[in-house]
């Protein structure tokens, strides 16, 4: 659940940076929490991917 998450996260940060209609500051915030939830499985031991 949280991977999929942490992609949808990764995917909308790309399409915020890669337009020209960003949402501005929260799409970074988004994506800062999907790193955190990445680090906190890895650090859990748990598969990534």
């Amino acid at each position: 659940m949280l991977q999929t998450i942490a992609i949808i996260l990764l995917v909308l940060w790309l399409l915020g940076v890669l337009s020209a209609y960003t949402i501005g500051g929260f799409i970074h915030v988004l994506l800062v929490i999907a790193i955190i939830m990445i680090l906190i499985r890895v650090i859990r031991g748990e598969k990534i991917l």
